[in-house]
């Protein structure tokens, strides 16, 4: 069983960044920052539970569902993610997305 610790961490602390800021920030650009991200670990975890098919794009339920909508994705990932190394992968891209939020 691969180790998702490092993840779930990392999205739960974006999650409660985005959470703490102030609506400008968000409107300024951290909750599309986050959409983007939930989007792509959606997209990861449907390639993975369904090759092959085309996957479903996350909705935008706006700026003030941003933070939750990156916690299911992550929740959807860590049950099917294959390898530490997809868990690094993953972080990391979790990690850019914070620092291009900006908080």
């Amino acid at each position: 069983m691969v180790d998702t610790t490092p993840l779930t961490r990392a999205v739960d602390h974006f999650a409660d960044r985005l959470r703490a800021a102030p609506q400008s920030r968000l409107q300024r650009g951290a909750a599309a920052e986050a959409l983007g991200l939930a989007r792509e670990l959606a997209r990861r975890a449907q390639a993975l539970e369904e090759p092959g098919v085309e996957p479903r794009e996350m909705p935008d339920a706006g700026m003030f569902a941003a933070a939750d909508q990156i916690t299911v994705a992550v929740h959807d990932l860590a049950v099917v993610i294959p390898s530490e190394a997809d868990v690094d992968d993953a972080v990391r891209v979790v990690e850019e997305a914070q620092k291009r939020a900006g908080v």
